[in-house]
């Protein structure tokens, strides 16, 4: 009996100070962001911890239309906000996003990707690197992008290109059908058969798609990292992604030391590290950093994640910019049928594709246009000025917009124009300080190349293989993220074949 009336004068007397000590940090919480905020546009107050996350999961889209806004309504060019215990800063101006960009450093800012990335990617990540270590690493990466490496990726692409056209067309019978899924169900199989090519069994290319599913279902999840969570299910397929391609690493490593030829983007890449990994073994110095099984494994899944998803969006925002826009398909079927016909049965060479020039501006413009991973997060290291007036407070997660860069400087930059990137205009290089739809600075897209080849294959194939009809919807072109940029409708067409029959593709 004593003991519960002590449990009950104990409570009795901590309850008032547990209370206090709750109000107290709800003030202080609203003061510190109030005191990073200053005068810059945003909520005046915040709900406590969350921040506006439940509107940022629920509605991305609404979500950062109005730090846009927010952003265009201040000469500054920039809003803030404030999610899950983290001050968050988006900058709509192209010159400060290229400051944040440029300044990817230890003492300045460090890319992060997503705002919970660390926990999702984990450590040996390309996103995260910086400074010599990362000037070594893209070194490394050069032999992936060559001319005759492209080549050999692109024979690979078109043959799944055709593969899936088919598939869809069989799908469709003309009644229309979302593209979404889809188109990322042939990234994913580019992705695997260009960057690991035969070194991925047919069993393990299933388990890989299912991981690949947490991971992307995981992204836009709040960070609950708890059994049965889908950050928690995210995180656990990354772990066995990168498992999977580390044994990939390990298999293109000893086909390469036999002197094999390459045949995929990881065997470009093993071909130089083996000659340099031989030429230390035999001084009996350490291996270099980045060369690991695990290391290249790593680095290997996040050139998946960096073609996927925003390869994904590209192909999408093609087919509903070449629908909405038929003088535009009309000049893309006219070029490319100048250049290649399906009746050849003839891979498009390399030279055939650089010939395509309209059908580049094209998808150039669609980058533009629809920038597919529209903003890229870094984090502030320490307190950096980001102009005279308003310094960025260590710790806050900075969203620099490609989307909005895109729409300044341009002429008519709202308009959908794919004779701005032709030789007579070169919009692309008077406006190359608004064109980030590869970002800028040391992190800049390394594989720029092949992702732009990637969608002017498709394009190309697309246009001449297949007739289209984009079945149509009030809001079906409206913006929602996924979390890289696609239509609402997740771009429903019909489709019927074009040409008189499909060409027969092979290596040989």
């Amino acid at each position: 009996m004593n003991s519960i009336n002590f449990s009950t004068t104990t409570l009795t007397f901590l309850a008032p100070c547990l209370f206090t000590l709750v109000v107290f940090l709800l003030f202080f919480e609203q003061i510190s962001y109030l005191r990073k905020r200053k005068n810059i546009p945003g909520p005046v107050l915040v709900f406590p911890f969350l921040g506006s996350a439940i509107s940022l999961v629920r509605h991305p889209t609404k979500f950062w239309d109005h730090q846009s806004s927010l952003a265009k309504s201040s000469p500054a060019g920039f809003s803030a906000n404030y999610i899950v215990g983290r001050f968050i800063l988006f900058i709509r101006d192209s010159d400060l996003s290229h400051k944040i960009f440029s300044n990817v450093r230890p003492d300045a800012f460090h890319l992060v990707g997503h705002p919970f990335g660390k926990k999702l990617f984990g450590e040996h990540n390309l996103i995260y690197m910086m400074g010599q270590d990362h000037k070594d690493l893209r070194r490394r990466i050069v032999p992936n992008f060559t001319p005759k490496a492209l080549s050999t990726y692109t024979s690979l692409q078109q043959i799944i290109i055709l593969h899936h056209l088919q598939k869809w067309d069989q799908l469709s019978s003309g009644k229309p059908i979302p593209l979404r899924f889809l188109a990322r169900d042939m990234n994913l199989e580019t992705s695997q058969t260009v960057f690991v090519g035969p070194y991925l069994a047919p069993e393990a290319r299933e388990r890989f798609n299912a991981d690949y599913n947490f991971f992307n279902v995981g992204l836009m999840k709040l960070p609950f990292d708890f059994p049965g969570t889908a950050f928690r299910n995210a995180r656990l397929g990354v772990d066995r992604l990168v498992k999977t391609l580390s044994v990939c690493v390990e298999k293109s490593k000893a086909n390469m030391k036999k002197g094999k030829e390459p045949t995929c983007l990881i065997d470009f890449w093993m071909q130089e590290t083996v000659k340099e990994l031989t030429a230390l073994s035999e001084t009996a110095a350490a291996p270099p950093p980045n060369t690991s099984d695990v290391e290249i494994g790593s680095y290997l899944f996040d050139f998946l994640f960096a073609a996927q998803d925003a390869s994904t969006s590209s192909l999408l925002w093609a087919v509903t910019l070449l629908d909405s826009h038929p003088a535009v398909l009309a000049k893309v079927r006219e070029e490319v049928e100048s250049i290649w016909l399906p009746e050849s049965d003839s891979l498009i060479t390399g030279e055939q594709l650089a010939q395509m020039k309209y059908t580049h501006a094209v998808a150039r413009e669609v980058l533009r246009y629809r920038a597919p991973a529209p903003m890229v997060p870094h984090i502030a290291a320490v307190d950096f000025p980001l102009n005279e007036s308003y310094t960025i407070p260590k710790g806050t997660i900075v969203f620099p917009s490609v989307y909005e860069s895109s729409f300044q400087g341009f002429s008519e930059p709202d308009r959908f124009d794919p004779d701005r990137f032709l030789e007579e205009r070169q919009e692309d290089r008077v406006f190359k300080k608004n064109y980030l739809s590869f970002g800028a600075g040391p992190h800049q897209c390394v594989g720029q190349r092949y992702a732009i080849n990637h969608l002017v294959l498709f394009i190309a194939m697309f246009a001449t293989l297949l007739d289209f009809k984009r079945h149509r919807s009030d809001g079906c072109d409206e913006i929602t993220y996924v979390p890289t940029i696609v239509p609402k409708d997740d771009c429903l067409v019909s489709l019927s074949r074009r040409c008189a029959r499909y060409p027969t593709l092979s290596l040989h």
